[in-house]
């Protein structure tokens, strides 16, 4: 589900079972990142899966990337391997001006 910026935010920040993921490089993480997000570089591939299958599908995914076509990919393959809920951030990072770490 794609989220403009200040729904994706107050939704995540009001959800008891949220986990911020960046499907950017690290690179890209390690330049500044929404705080609490966990990195899977998502041109990784085939190891982006293996890491996606080692998570908790009973949590709720809040997905983000540079612009926002890194994350709605992800979030499309995270519901293809049966996450239920995976929200994209429409803009990604380009558009962010919440907090960053």
């Amino acid at each position: 589900m794609n989220l403009e910026q200040n729904e994706w935010w107050n939704t995540f920040l009001a959800d008891d079972n949220a986990v911020i993921l960046d499907v950017r490089t690290d690179d890209e993480f390690n330049s500044g990142k929404i705080p609490g997000a966990i990195n899977m570089d998502i041109y990784k591939g085939q190891g982006f899966i293996y890491m996606l299958e080692e998570l908790d599908k009973t949590k709720n995914y809040y997905v983000y990337c540079a612009a926002g076509g890194r994350s709605a990919q992800a979030c499309g393959i995270m519901n293809q391997l049966g996450f239920e809920t995976a929200y994209n951030l429409l803009g990604g990072m380009s558009q962010w001006d919440g907090p960053i770490e």
